[in-house]
């Protein structure tokens, strides 16, 4: 599955620092607005223990992580919603993304110019807030005026979609954001994925502290909590430029090390990649043996066939059934063929919701 997190905020909040700290890729850092111009990509593997326990069960001759596209994208300023500053470029990089990392400046630093002259994060999230929504409500509105006609000729299919849009409308001229409208059916869901909105997808508030505030946050980061409590969104804390300076060390141990004198257990950035990875309601299952141990990633709710369909579209057209090992089980048994023995090996057919950490073989026929 190939997806997009896209890495949007102002100028000059720390967007590229984080980027190069978390992706492949790597962009250019600097202390000037509209670094960023063409969006930089990055894929980067998403840090799974099971992956590096299963490593070691099987020994096999190579180990495949789950992935996430990670997009870089130029910052945004008042009236990117008109085309001003890079607003059109942004907006169109922005759609083409499946979830937001909204980095937030929450640090003092007077040798870091701001856009705006000083350090408010609120203030700045309602700027991209306020832009992102004014491009939504133009797309809402245009839609509307074309299907409200097709409604009112009795299509069922275009009624649903202006109540939707309506909705949507209402929402917008409040303030408020896409996501927030609650759907009501999965035919909704769908007609509100087609619509690819800009505030309808799911948001991660990055705020970029100092290190002194790694692990605690400060006022900075309290003041973000309480701006967006209402609207069921992730929130994670990270300072950017020290996890640049993790990332600069050679082996785990020195960065291990690095982490412990800060009080931390594990990398802003792995713990941002995690949640990432959460925010795009995704879930892994694994196949695992002597060739290849490897993750594979599936939308929560994914049954067998589509989880087969994933390592090759045979597998999901011709699929008869799935054999499934809970991880728990391969763990404690140590092998496929004990847990055969064991009887804790399952046969699934295409009803079968995949959990997260199953391991799997899937049986099929073309």
């Amino acid at each position: 599955m190939s997806l997009k997190c896209g890495i949007v905020g102002l100028p000059n909040v720390g967007k590229s620092t984080l980027f190069n700290c978390i992706s492949s890729g790597k962009a250019q850092s600097a202390n000037f607005p509209f670094c960023t111009i063409e969006p930089n990509i990055g894929s980067t593997a998403v840090p799974d223990k099971r992956l590096e326990v299963l490593e070691k069960l099987c020994n096999p001759k190579r180990v495949v992580p789950a992935t996430v596209e990670i997009v870089d994208i130029a910052g945004l300023v008042k009236g990117a919603s008109r085309g001003e500053g890079l607003g059109n470029q942004f907006l169109a990089n922005i759609r083409e993304t499946d979830a937001i990392l909204h980095v937030l400046r929450c640090f003092d630093d007077p040798n870091i110019v701001h856009v705006d002259g000083s350090v408010d994060p609120v203030r700045d999230k309602e700027v991209i807030d306020m832009e992102l929504q004014m491009k939504d409500l133009e797309t809402v509105e245009n839609r509307l005026a074309k299907v409200s006609k097709q409604a009112q000729s009795g299509d069922k299919g275009a009624k649903k979609l202006c109540e939707l849009l309506t909705r949507y409308r209402e929402a917008l001229l409040a303030g408020k954001s896409c996501r927030t409208v609650a759907l009501t059916s999965p035919e909704e869901e769908q007609l509100a994925k087609e619509l690819y909105l800009l505030t309808s997808k799911p948001v991660m508030y990055v705020c970029n502290v100092d290190e002194a505030s790694a692990g605690t946050g400060n006022g900075y980061v309290e003041k973000v909590r309480e701006a967006v409590k209402d609207e069921n969104a992730e929130i994670l804390v990270i300072a950017a430029r020290t996890e640049s300076e993790i990332a600069e060390l050679e082996t785990y141990e020195e960065r291990q090390m690095f982490l412990e004198e800060m009080g931390l257990e594990e990398s802003g950035v792995v713990r941002l990649i995690q949640k990432a990875y959460s925010l795009l309601n995704l879930q892994t299952f694994f196949t695992a043996g002597a060739d290849e141990c490897r993750a594979w990633t599936i939308n929560k709710g994914d049954k067998a066939p589509k989880a087969a369909g994933v390592i090759h579209s045979d597998f999901e057209k011709g699929f008869i059934r799935a054999e499934v090992i809970k991880y728990e089980d391969f763990v404690e048994l140590k092998s496929e063929a004990a847990c055969r023995a064991a009887g804790k090996l399952g046969t699934e057919g295409k009803d079968y919701v995949v959990q997260d950490g199953d391991i799997m073989h899937f049986l099929f026929n073309v």
